[in-house]
Parts: C-alpha cells; sequence; structure tokens
C-alpha cells in the first residue's frame, strides 16, 4: 500500500470515529490503527527472524528464484521467498547465490524490486580468462 494512502486511512479512521461516536470512537480509530501497525511489525520480525537462520545471500536454486521473480515486489515478500538477506553487491543491487555457484542479482529502487539478472556458474567460469591460455611472447 502507498504510505500516503496509509496515512490518509488511518486519519480517516480516527476521524470518523470522532465524528461518529465522540472521543471513544477517536480512541476506538487510534487503537485499529496501532493493531494494523503492530500486525506489520509482528510480520517483518517473523520474516526477519527466519533469515537469521540462513547464511547470508545464500538461497536453495537461484534459478527457481529467478523464475519467481517480477517487477514491482516488495524487499519483504523477496526475503521471505529466499529465506535469507542478499550480499550487497553495489549500492542497489544484492546478490543470492545457490550451492551450484549459479546467482541472481536483484536491483532494487525503493524496497521495490526493479530488474534482476541470473548468472549462470558456466557463463562466470567461461568469462576468467586461465593465465596459462595467453600465448608466450
Amino acid at each position: 500500500m502507498n504510505r500516503l494512502a496509509g496515512i490518509l486511512l488511518a486519519l480517516a479512521a480516527i476521524v470518523a470515529g470522532s465524528v461518529f461516536f465522540g472521543w471513544k470512537g477517536a480512541i476506538l480509530g487510534l487503537s485499529c490503527v496501532v493493531f494494523f501497525l503492530l500486525l506489520q511489525f509482528s510480520q517483518l520480525m517473523r520474516v526477519m527472524r527466519t533469515a537469521q537462520n540462513a547464511p547470508l545471500g545464500h538461497v536453495a536454486s537461484a534459478v527457481m528464484l529467478h523464475s519467481k521473480l517480477h517487477a514491482g515486489m516488495k524487499l519483504l515478500d523477496l526475503i521471505r521467498m529466499c529465506g535469507s538477506l542478499g550480499v550487497k553487491v553495489d549500492p542497489n543491487t544484492y546478490r543470492w547465490t545457490d550451492a551450484g555457484g549459479d546467482a541472481v542479482d536483484v536491483v532494487l529502487d525503493r524496497s521495490l524490486v526493479t530488474h534482476w539478472t541470473l548468472i549462470r556458474a558456466a557463463d562466470a567460469q567461461a568469462h576468467t580468462a586461465d593465465p596459462s591460455d595467453t600465448p608466450a611472447a
């Protein structure tokens, strides 16, 4: 939900409660807003607790992660899907790697996935040059 929309809904709940039920309604509206914020905080802590127990930047399958990603996905949903926090590669880019060496680089903008790249282990090894293959001068 948009942050501005959330703030407007919270204010509308408090104002509507006070208009219809007086000060008791304002307290009820405020209680509903606080309850919603506590639910959001609880959800965040649950995801962070599961990510705490996993190695940093590790995912079960980078190819499956690549197939499940979509633009506009929230960071919280991404961490829940991966089960771990990503390794920071660039200021807005995070990397998750699987046991086979495949990796996914995810670019975030304001905590939303904008685009991502699958890096295969075979492609990464092909790009590295072997010093013994260079001809002698």
